[in-house]
Order: C-alpha cells, then sequence, then structure tokens
C-alpha cells in the first residue's frame, strides 16, 4: 500500500520580512530535497502536517493521528514504516503561510520541536520492537534524522556561545600548553562550519529550483538563524517538561 503525501513543497508565500525569508528556503530544502531523498532511499519519512493523502481504512488501522502528540505528522510517518508501508511524494505545490514575527515563529517551532522530542521518547520505549519492524537500516536511518536533529538544535546554541566566547578572549590561540585542546577545539569550529554551509547550500540549489534564486542572499543569516531554532529548542524541552501536550496555536490569515 502506498501512501501519498502532498509535499513535493511547502511554498510559503510571505517571504519578504527577513525571518520569513529563512522559512522559505527552509521548507524549500525539506521538503524539495530532504523529505524526497528519504524516500528514495527508504528510510522512515516524518510527513508534513499540512496536505496528506491517506486510504482511510489503512489511516484507521494505524491508529490514526495520535491526539497528545503536537508533532503527529512526525508519530504518525514512522508508525507507517513500522507497518512495512510506503509514504510517496507527489509534485504538487501546497501554500503555507510564514510566521512574519519573531513571537508567533518561536511558539510554533517549540511546538514542532517538542513533538519530535515526543515521538522519538514514545517509539524508544521499546527500542528492540522498533528495530525489528523497522529492520537495521531503517532503524539507524532513523535515529540519524530524528535523534540527529534534535540532538544537534540543542548542542548547537550552546556551541555558538562557547565559540563567541572562545574567540572573543583569545582562548582558540594554539599555545605551546594545549595544543591538543587547541586543535580539537578548531576541528568543532570546522565541523560547525561546514554543517551551516551545507545547510546554505542546500537552500540556495532549493530556492534556484523553485525559481527563486534571489532568496538566496538571505542565507547568510542561517547561523542567526540556527541560534534561534536552538532557543526554541530548549523552550520545547521545558515544555516538554512541564506541559507535553500544550499546544500553542500558530496564527495565520496575515499575508
Amino acid at each position: 500500500i502506498t501512501f501519498g503525501a502532498a509535499h513535493h513543497h511547502l511554498w510559503c508565500f510571505c517571504y519578504a520580512m527577513p525571518l520569513t525569508r529563512q522559512f522559505t528556503l527552509e521548507y524549500s530544502g525539506q521538503f524539495d530535497a530532504t523529505l524526497p531523498t528519504l524516500v528514495r532511499l527508504g528510510l522512515p519519512v516524518p510527513l508534513g502536517g499540512t496536505s496528506n493523502h491517506f486510504p482511510m481504512a489503512v489511516l484507521r488501522g494505524l491508529g490514526g493521528w495520535d491526539p497528545y502528540n503536537v508533532t503527529e505528522d512526525a508519530d504518525l510517518g514512522l508508525r507507517i514504516a513500522r507497518a512495512g508501508l510506503e509514504v510517496r511524494m507527489l509534485p504538487s505545490t501546497t501554500w503555507e503561510e510564514a510566521p512574519e514575527t519573531f513571537g508567533p515563529w518561536l511558539r510554533q517551532r517549540t511546538r514542532w520541536l517538542k513533538g519530535w522530542f515526543t515521538t522519538w521518547i514514545v517509539h524508544m520505549r521499546r527500542p528492540g520492537a522498533l528495530l525489528r519492524e523497522l529492520g537495521l537500516r531503517q532503524f539507524l536511518g532513523w535515529q540519524a534524522f530524528m535523534a540527529g536533529i534534535a540532538l544537534s538544535v540543542l548542542v548547537h546554541g550552546v556551541f555558538s556561545l562557547v565559540t563567541l566566547y572562545e574567540l572573543a578572549f583569545g582562548a582558540l590561540r594554539p599555545g605551546p600548553s594545549a595544543p591538543i585542546q587547541t586543535a580539537l577545539a578548531w576541528l568543532a569550529i570546522g565541523t560547525m562550519a561546514t554543517g551551516i554551509a551545507a545547510s546554505m547550500t542546500l537552500g540556495a540549489v532549493a530556492a534556484r529550483r523553485r525559481g527563486r534564486g534571489y532568496l538566496a542572499r538571505s542565507l547568510l543569516l542561517t547561523p542567526v538563524y540556527w541560534i534561534a531554532i536552538s532557543l526554541a529548542a530548549y523552550r520545547a524541552l521545558w515544555q516538554l517538561l512541564r506541559a507535553p501536550h500544550h499546544w500553542e496555536k500558530t496564527p495565520h490569515g496575515i499575508a
């Protein structure tokens, strides 16, 4: 049975401001590049909440949406994979309005990340069963994608602040007393810079494919945007402990 997630792309049509441009570039990379790659590799796909198509009988057989998970599409995507079913991308466009200001964006991103944390925790309650149902390749692929993103957004903000501190106070200058520590620090910085560069390249390629290559110059703000995502991740972690099922609504209809 093939499920169809109509997310060849969710195009954010409010892209005049720096924040919405970042949102647009991020969505373009996600739905035009990352998710199709997961489908092509046969790995679990976390779907996308705006437009999906399901055979209703099969959706009911899977238990439907989880009403307690605030990112229910990611959870359902993994349950589809655990059942041995497939997700396919359709060459369509779904129009999504991006939050224009930081407050609504932060609340929306907090909800998304809290749901990703919840999805990982729920399905890892019985890791042996998850491994048997997915198989080793899908299991490792899901861990790299889902857990990798969850961990990276938590680490990135702290690492960025530490890096700025060390650059400001000269702690990264090579010295005879700690050459190994200095080399490891620069290796870590190089790894972070490579990750940012890869993300910027992905966004530029995806935007060009959509005929909006002029947005690529906004990718220079990617490091700042990543720090904002890290802030949302810590807010999500706090809510996961205090209010795991609280759903912060995103206002729409502004554009």
